[in-house]
């Protein structure tokens, strides 16, 4: 098992207050998927810190990024037209790529 699997592995308790209306949807949920209030909560705050950090993430590249030497690459000339293998099929009933 390696250190990360030893700190995932590790649980800790806390007393969670909740407001009684959102405690019933939460079980509901839960139920409605098939685990418990435990694995939604789990689940739901895994999920939040993993939104965080994605974007904590994605703001730091953008930091990193060079928008005039981007746009200056996106607007340079030359280059070949894609080959057919490579454009999309278009649904010539509806003008556009299928979804």
């Amino acid at each position: 098992m390696c250190t990360e699997d030893l700190i995932l592995a590790r649980t800790s308790n806390y007393a969670l207050r909740l407001p009684d209306s959102l405690k019933k949807a939460a079980e509901d949920t839960a139920r409605k998927d098939g685990t418990t209030l435990n694995q939604f909560i789990v689940s739901a705050v895994a999920e939040k810190v993993s939104a965080l950090r994605t974007a904590d993430f994605f703001a730091e590249r953008a930091g990193a990024g060079d928008l005039d030497a981007a746009l200056r690459f996106l607007s340079r000339s030359g280059g070949e037209a894609p080959a057919e293998a490579d454009s999309w099929p278009v649904d010539e009933a509806s003008d556009r790529r299928p979804d």
